[in-house]
């Protein structure tokens, strides 16, 4: 690893590392890296926020650890397959207007930005995101919340991007106020990696703000690993909670970050022992140069199921594949249950047995046939 940086330079750390030369320079990867990672530079943006790099620190060989895995650009990156794309989801299909993403009946994904406190090496949007990225222009924001007061069907807004809570508290402010001034929208959801990778920006200024909105706020935060959930994390989640947010927790299932039962199980109680709902693992979208993060889905089912029966219903979360195409999401569970007959079902309990169930009620007779 290299040894000149200074002590004082360290401590003079800027808010987020950008380039290989900073990783370097902050000990995050050796400087054998810097000629094999010019590529991955050149193509892929690069964001490590102040807080991670101090998460980081001290820990021998960084790019392999479960929270540095998820942030240090890795050369196989430029490993591009076929079937990745740089809309994998196809948000765009379902973009009527600049910043909005209207794919399911009674909701929207309000786009407010392009610019996040992070970058993430395995993000579905990454091409979207990043160096040179900017929030929703005036005009685009204007036509965005037309389309939602125009579409009476909207019963949710989930706030995205990018990151929302990157946003100034002015701009943030506005936006929710414009959307609780709007009958039909009942619901604000705001999908976040800032209490996570940057707590420090959960302040008093933006409490206030997530305070004064009339509707309720469900913040959903983006963690991967236990090992993320730091003092400063806990107290910008408990924070939250005091300015009247919901909280829950999406992650995604990553090779080498939490692919296994015991990682697993630690992410979830450690978010339910801190009022946080483990609500979506997802299983990873086919960015391009994400194939070196893939756990195949018979591993996730695998996991999920050994998962039902160890810890509490509390902290399952559903595992979820978002279908390429724009077909939505769906859970991706075992089939614990089998229809043989009318009324008669084999159903498998969590330690794998297998049971007759006869699903009686008023209208079936005691051999389980229709009345």
């Amino acid at each position: 690893m290299n040894t000149c940086v200074t002590n004082e330079q360290k401590i003079k750390a800027p808010r987020r590392l950008r380039k290989i030369s900073d990783l370097v320079a902050h000990d995050l990867l050796p400087e054998s890296a810097v000629v094999d990672l010019r590529g991955v530079e050149q193509v892929f943006d690069i964001g490590i926020s102040d807080h991670v790099r101090v998460l980081l620190s001290g820990i021998e060989n960084p790019e392999n650890d479960p929270v540095g895995r998820q942030y240090i650009p890795s050369a196989k990156e430029l490993d591009v397959k076929p079937h990745e794309e740089a809309d994998p989801i196809s948000d765009n299909l379902y973009s009527p207007v600049s910043g909005i993403v209207h794919r399911y009946p009674d909701r929207v994904l309000f786009k407010v930005t392009n610019v996040c406190a992070v970058y993430c090496r395995y993000c579905f949007r990454r091409e979207m995101i990043g160096a040179g990225a900017e929030h929703l222009s005036e005009q685009d924001f204007d036509k965005a919340i037309e389309y939602i007061r125009d579409h009476k069907e909207i019963w949710e807004v989930i706030l995205t991007g990018g990151d929302p809570l990157i946003l100034s508290p002015r701009r943030l402010e506005k936006t929710i106020r414009l959307l609780n001034d709007i009958d039909h929208v009942q619901s604000i959801r705001i999908h976040s990696r800032v209490p996570i990778a940057d707590p420090a920006k959960i302040d008093d200024t933006l409490l206030a703000v997530l305070k004064q909105s009339r509707l309720g706020l469900h913040v959903v935060v983006h963690i991967n690993h236990a090992k993320e959930m730091t003092a400063s994390v806990k107290s910008a989640l408990q924070n939250l909670r005091m300015a009247n947010c919901s909280l829950y927790a999406q992650s995604v299932l990553l090779k080498g970050v939490n692919d296994n039962v015991e990682a697993l199980e630690g992410l979830f109680k450690t978010l339910i022992a801190h009022h946080v709902k483990p609500y979506y693992l997802h299983h990873l979208d086919r960015a391009k140069g994400t194939s070196h993060f893939h756990v195949p889905i018979e591993r996730g089912k695998s996991m999920m199921a050994d998962l039902q029966g160890r810890i509490s219903g509390l902290c399952l979360p559903k595992y979820m594949l978002d279908i390429p195409g724009g077909h939505g999401k769906i859970p991706i569970s075992e089939d614990y249950v089998r229809t043989l007959s009318p009324h008669i079902y084999g159903v498998q309990d969590y330690q794998g047995c297998d049971h007759l169930y006869f699903d009686r009620g008023p209208e079936t007779n005691n051999q389980g046939e229709g009345a």
